[in-house]
C-alpha cells in the first residue's frame, strides 16, 4: 500500500467514525498464528514438521505450546508438547497481511468473503483454515499430513463496527 492510498483510508475512516485526529483511528497490533497438533501425544516429529512449515508460512521460528493441565479423557499429561504458536509484529506482520489478503484468500475455493460473526466483540478478527496447504509458500508433494490454522488479528479498535470497517479499507474481503 502506497502513502497516497494510505492517506486516503484514513481520511475515509475519519469522516465515517468522527475522529479528529489519527491516532485515535484503529491499528493492528499483532497477528497471532497457531497450529495445535493433537498427533503430537505419539510422534515427537511432529513438532519438528509442524514448525519447519509454520516458519515457512510467517518468516518467524515458532514456539512450542505446551498442556498446562492433564486430561485423561484425551491422554494428555502437563507439560507436553500440543502445538505451535507464533506472534508476528511490525514489518513481518504487514509481509504476512499482504499475503494472507491478496494472495491466500483469493486462491480459497468457493470464497465468499469473511462472516462478521468471526470477530470476538473486543475489535479482533479469529479465522480458521482446515489446512495450511493454501498457502502458496508450501510444497503440498512434501506435507505429510493436513492441519489447521487459527489466525487472530488483534486490533487497536475498542467495537467490532470500526475494526471491520479499518480491516475493509485495509483491504480484507469480507462478506456482503
Amino acid at each position: 500500500m502506497n502513502d497516497t492510498e494510505k492517506k486516503q483510508h484514513i481520511e475515509t475512516l475519519k469522516k465515517k467514525f468522527g475522529y479528529k485526529n489519527t491516532h485515535e483511528l484503529p491499528n493492528i497490533l499483532k497477528i497471532i498464528v497457531n497450529m495445535g497438533l493433537n498427533d503430537a501425544l505419539k510422534d515427537k516429529g511432529v513438532i519438528d514438521k509442524g514448525s519447519e512449515q509454520l516458519t515457512i508460512i510467517t518468516g518467524q521460528k515458532p514456539l512450542t505450546t505446551i498442556a498446562r493441565k492433564s486430561i485423561s479423557a484425551f491422554k494428555l499429561r502437563k507439560g507436553v508438547p500440543i502445538g505451535l504458536k507464533v506472534t508476528l509484529r511490525g514489518k513481518r506482520m504487514f509481509d504476512f497481511w499482504e499475503k494472507l489478503v491478496r494472495i491466500v484468500l483469493p486462491r480459497m475455493r468457493d470464497f465468499r468473503g469473511i462472516s462478521a460473526k468471526s470477530f470476538d466483540g473486543q475489535g479482533n478478527l479469529n479465522l480458521g483454515f482446515k489446512e495450511q496447504g493454501i498457502f502458496p509458500d508450501l510444497d503440498y508433494d512434501k506435507m505429510d499430513r493436513t492441519r489447521g490454522i487459527e489466525i487472530t488479528i488483534v486490533t487497536s479498535a475498542k467495537v467490532d463496527s470500526e475494526a471491520k470497517a479499518f480491516l475493509a479499507e485495509m483491504g480484507m474481503p469480507f462478506e456482503k
